[in-house]
């Protein structure tokens, strides 16, 4: 199935549902309307199937419909991140070879530094002011306008390229997941299945489309003919607005946002919501607890996955087992193998072992390879299994609880450590409103566990140093040799637009330290 025919099909069944929410709202037969009058403007503008046309703009609607809208003509979207700065930007465009850049007001001078930087020449089309564009840019919004609407001619097979999704910036150049029309339609089914997303379902849109928790978001509510309400940038205070005004049932975000809209003390108004899940980055039980009292959900899923294969696994009940990652995915197959490097998809570990989570490519879910990166292929990918990076225990039910990552990996004393589970230990601290654990060099220990902490309101930061070392030692249930060595209070987590950790960017000791403090000298020797 490709993403236009899914579209045109759920127009088809329900023309006069409400597709989308909130302050401009569309039927079903409005917005194949809208898309099919966008498709035809890009087309204008040179879009032919097969070529890659990136959206560098806010999210919303006019996002949305710029995705849809490439699907209907068999081009592959690229929706790049709002956070890229001109280099990073720059090389996107370059390595994906797009035809041509859709930007706005909040994105169009990076946009034109980008492109000076690496010296391009695309095409360009813009929506709002064009007086803020440097250069020659098409009024995208005027070419739309000007088009008839009808029915567009089939243009995408399911083995086309729907999206390019740029991933793991982080850690060195961003990759390029490029994902069939078949690959996102699959991931849309399972996480309808796998959330319990009941049909015609009203879903809040909040989550980045250049992040595959924000497509899901999309497609999946599209396919389901529910309503997607769209919010192009988190705000608390308009997210609860907007949950309670369109009765949003079912919420899909990562734990930051879920964190925020928690310490709002506003959950109760929200009454519509009956069914969470969440995906991106690890939630503490602590956070899990807090949202099952606050919420009473019906449904409570963690998401565990990634933009290569949507589905890794799912754990369909986080009430009854906070942090607990479940097991393989409806489309899904698992395993735990030798997390050391170039270890065979066969080398699996025993049970209540340790090992790195390995997913079969076999799932209609999951990519080809990334775009452009066969040193990434050969580092992820062996004998048909996507190496995740991740390390996870099976319990006696069979389901995984993921530890960390391979590279997050603390070796401290001779010991393995790794911060999930001192995080998970800490976040209870009176004194700690959000924190992250890395190992930084030290003499003795090769790595001394840091803790990086943001203290609550209104604690000054000498007092917060002090209550996290004495609760680390008294309160946490923490062995000595996982307790921190060092607390380090900053101003704010560095993290990435969807809530992922930027661990590396601590570890470069690019961060401000308010006040910092050291435990009392351990007296274990190192290596016990």
């Amino acid at each position: 199935m490709d993403l236009a025919t899914a579209f045109s099909w759920t127009a088809e069944r329900f023309p006069n549902r409400r597709a989308v929410g909130g302050a401009e709202p569309m039927t079903y037969r409005q917005w194949d309307a809208r898309t099919n009058q966008v498709a035809r403007a890009l087309a204008d503008l040179g879009v032919r199937r097969g070529d890659r046309v990136a959206f560098s703009l806010a999210g919303g609607e006019p996002l949305a419909s710029l995705h849809l809208a490439a699907q209907k003509l068999g081009a592959t979207s690229v929706p790049l991140s709002t956070r890229f700065g001109a280099e990073e930007l720059g090389y996107c465009l370059e390595d994906a070879g797009v035809s041509l850049l859709v930007t706005d007001s909040t994105t169009s001078d990076r946009a034109g530094e980008a492109l000076s930087l690496k010296g391009l020449t695309l095409g360009r089309a813009h929506l709002g002011d064009l007086d803020q564009v440097d250069g020659e840019a098409a009024d995208l919004a005027r070419i739309a306008a000007e088009q008839p609407d009808g029915v567009l001619p089939p243009s995408a097979d399911e083995t086309d390229i729907s999206v390019m999704l740029y991933t793991s910036g982080t850690t060195g150049r961003p990759k390029g997941v490029p994902r069939t029309h078949s690959a996102e339609h699959s991931a849309a089914v399972a996480h309808l299945v796998q959330t319990q997303h009941r049909p015609g379902e009203v879903t809040l849109g909040v989550m980045p489309m250049f992040h595959t928790m924000g497509l899901r978001s999309l497609v999946a509510s599209v396919v389901a003919g529910g309503t997607w309400v769209p919010q192009a940038h988190f705000d608390v205070a308009e997210s609860l607005e907007l949950i309670e005004r369109e009765r949003v049932g079912a919420l899909y975000l990562v734990p930051t946002i879920y964190w925020s809209l928690l310490r709002s003390g506003e959950l109760g108004r929200l009454t519509s919501v009956r069914r969470l899940a969440y995906a991106g980055a690890t939630m503490t039980p602590s956070l899990a607890e807090q949202l099952t009292d606050a919420l009473r959900p019906e449904v409570f899923v963690n998401h565990f996955g990634s933009t290569e294969i949507y589905t890794f696994t799912i754990s369909p009940d986080v009430a009854t087992k906070p942090g607990c990652a479940g097991r393989a995915g409806v489309f899904s197959r698992v395993r735990l193998v030798d997390p050391t490097p170039g270890a065979s998809p066969e080398d699996v570990v025993a049970q209540g072992e340790q090992g790195q989570v390995a997913v079969s490519m076999s799932s209609p879910e999951a990519f080809g390879g990334y775009w452009n990166r066969p040193d990434a292929d050969a580092k992820s990918i062996r004998d048909g299994w996507y190496f995740t990076g991740d390390l996870a225990t099976a319990d006696e039910d069979g389901d995984l609880w993921v530890a960390g990552r391979v590279d997050d990996m603390i070796n401290s004393g001779g010991e393995n450590i790794y911060p999930d589970e001192i995080e998970a230990a800490l976040v209870r601290c009176p004194a700690v409103s959000d924190v992250v654990v890395v190992g930084m060099p030290d003499d003795r220990w090769g790595h001394a566990v840091t803790a990086f902490v943001v203290p609550a309101d209104g604690l000054q930061p000498d007092d917060a140093v002090t209550q996290v070392l004495e609760y680390a030692r008294g309160s946490s249930g923490l062995p000595s040799l996982k307790r921190p060595k060092r607390v380090v209070i900053v101003p704010a987590i560095p993290k990435s637009a969807v809530g992922k950790i930027l661990r590396r960017t601590l570890t470069a000791g690019e961060y401000t330290a308010l006040a910092q403090g050291v435990a009392e000298r351990n007296r274990e020797t190192p290596g016990r």
